[in-house]
């Protein structure tokens, strides 16, 4: 019952005001952790770097700055729905990104298909009650 939705999004790296490269980042929303979203960057020369945060977060800054330490999430204009800022911290360090809204929309769309907004508790119950009654099928079967 595990699904996923993923997606690709090229997003901006903002390094400083005069310099920005354009990166992949992998977008994933896993039903086994439906409060989550995970973006993988793909920096180059680098491992890829994958953060978690809260979905509603990200659904929140598309129209309106939200986010509160480590992660924050902004849109570039106020009326606009054109590009949001995406700010990881961690200490005094941070990484900026820019990306159009349009492909977060999209991706956070399809997660809202596969789990809608407001109903992730049951199905982490159903996943929690599933993994027990299968390892309890195991332990018959091993001890048969």
């Amino acid at each position: 019952m595990r699904e996923s939705v993923q997606a690709e999004v090229m997003m901006s790296f903002l390094v400083s005001e005069e310099l920005s490269f354009r990166i992949p980042v992998e977008l994933r929303y896993e039903t086994s952790d439906p409060y989550a979203v995970r973006l993988t960057f793909h920096l180059p020369g680098d491992d890829p770097v994958t953060w978690a945060f809260g979905r509603e977060l990200l659904i929140d800054g598309v129209g309106r700055p939200c986010g509160e330490g480590d992660v924050r999430v902004t849109p570039v204009e106020p009326d606009s729905l054109g590009e949001v800022l995406i700010r990881l911290q961690v200490g005094s360090e941070q990484a900026l990104f820019r990306s159009s809204t349009a492909p977060l929309v999209a991706f956070l769309d399809r997660t809202d298909k596969l789990v809608p907004l407001g109903q992730e508790g049951s199905l982490a119950d159903f996943d929690a009650h599933l993994d027990e009654a299968l390892d309890r099928i195991l332990a018959e079967q091993g001890a048969g």
